[in-house]
């Protein structure tokens, strides 16, 4: 198995986030990378550096409006008079759904408010390097997916799920996810994102809302109680095009794996019918029952028999990384992951 991975990722440390109303510490730094890589080496293997295919599957998935502006606010931002180092918003537009209800403003504050949709995605000097390195990643990833390989890991840091076509949250600003599947589909008249992340992933849905040629499907905390919040709900089934092709599949809080697994066969069923060509699995690791964010409670064990469960599909596989934060169990389930598709059944077919 190949996996890929730029240290560029590693340049972007966020300072402090809004959550719960006051500012905190960041959960995503550096250090999920290097755990990541540390359990990638336990298990021999060396990721490789992506090439830079340049913007166009970034393009592809994103509105050039919203890229033009993660690379060139920081220093409108900076010249703002008191303003802090890093971009964080403090207003946004009412009922954000894909465009906001009047016109997109020329102030560097306003078009803060217009593209980032909570407090935990701060902008600072080298967000662009390591969001752009990690998209890359996935791209590549998904290039050898293309070029034959069965199965290809992208270490994506920062993550992506929660970055929509224009819009940046819960420390994600390019869709690694949905810019994979989007490369996928040069091939592929249909693809599938299973997201097992504990978070919802919003962004990827509503990049693919309205579209029939990619199946979006998330299992994840119950928005009710739990980030996202505003978007997750089983009733959120696609538009237009894409009717019945976003699947969500909120679990309570504190869910164990045999009650995971159990939803999981729901979502692999979807799947199955769908009859995808390939597969992108947004791989969130904070799931687990010691993970900071305490969600669900998924053991080690847990992750190895859904990796195993999802791998009997035989699909082509791009394995993008999403959340899972730094605990003394991050590691172990990343490996555990991966020794189990490594184990499990080989693809069986390699055309859409």
């Amino acid at each position: 198995m190949k996996a890929i991975f730029d240290p560029a990722q590693s340049a972007y440390r966020p300072g402090r986030i809004m959550a719960n109303g006051t500012f905190a510490p960041a959960l995503e730094t550096p250090e999920r990378a290097q755990t990541f890589l540390g359990a990638l080496g336990d298990l021999g293997i060396v990721p490789v550096l992506p090439p830079d295919s340049g913007s166009s599957a970034l393009a592809a998935v994103h509105d050039d409006r919203y890229l033009t502006f993660l690379q060139t606010i920081l220093p409108r931002w900076r010249r703002i008079a008191g303003a802090p180092e890093e971009v964080i918003p403090n207003l946004h537009p009412v009922s954000r759904a894909g465009e906001a209800p009047g016109g997109y403003p020329a102030s560097a504050v306003g078009q803060v408010g217009y593209h980032i949709m909570d407090g935990a995605a701060p902008i600072n000097a080298e967000t662009w390097r390591s969001a752009y390195a990690s998209a890359q990643s996935a791209v590549h990833a998904a290039d050898l997916v293309l070029s034959g390989e069965a199965l290809v890991y992208a270490l994506c840091r920062p993550p992506g799920h929660h970055a929509a076509r224009d819009l940046a949250g819960g420390f994600c600003f390019l869709n690694n996810a949905a810019i994979a599947a989007e490369r996928l589909r040069s091939r592929y008249p249909r693809v599938a994102v299973l997201d097992v992340d504990v978070h919802h992933g919003n962004g990827t849905q509503q990049i693919f809302y309205q579209r029939a040629d990619v199946l979006t499907v998330s299992l994840h905390a119950d928005p009710l109680r739990f980030y996202p919040f505003f978007w997750g709900y089983a009733d959120e089934t696609g538009t237009g095009a894409g009717e019945s092709c976003n699947l969500n599949i909120p679990l309570a809080r504190g869910t164990g794996d045999d009650g995971y697994l159990a939803a999981l066969e729901r979502a692999l069923s979807q799947i199955t019918d769908f009859a995808p060509g390939a597969l992108v699995i947004a791989l969130g690791l904070d799931a687990h029952e010691d993970d900071p964010v305490q969600g669900l409670a998924i053991t080690t064990k847990g992750f190895s028999r859904i990796a195993m469960r999802i791998a009997e599909l035989r699909l082509p596989c791009v394995v993008v990384q999403e959340g899972g934060y730094v605990s003394d169990a991050l590691g172990p389930n990343l490996r555990a992951v991966i020794e189990a598709f490594l184990a499990g059944p080989k693809p069986s077919r390699s055309d859409g």
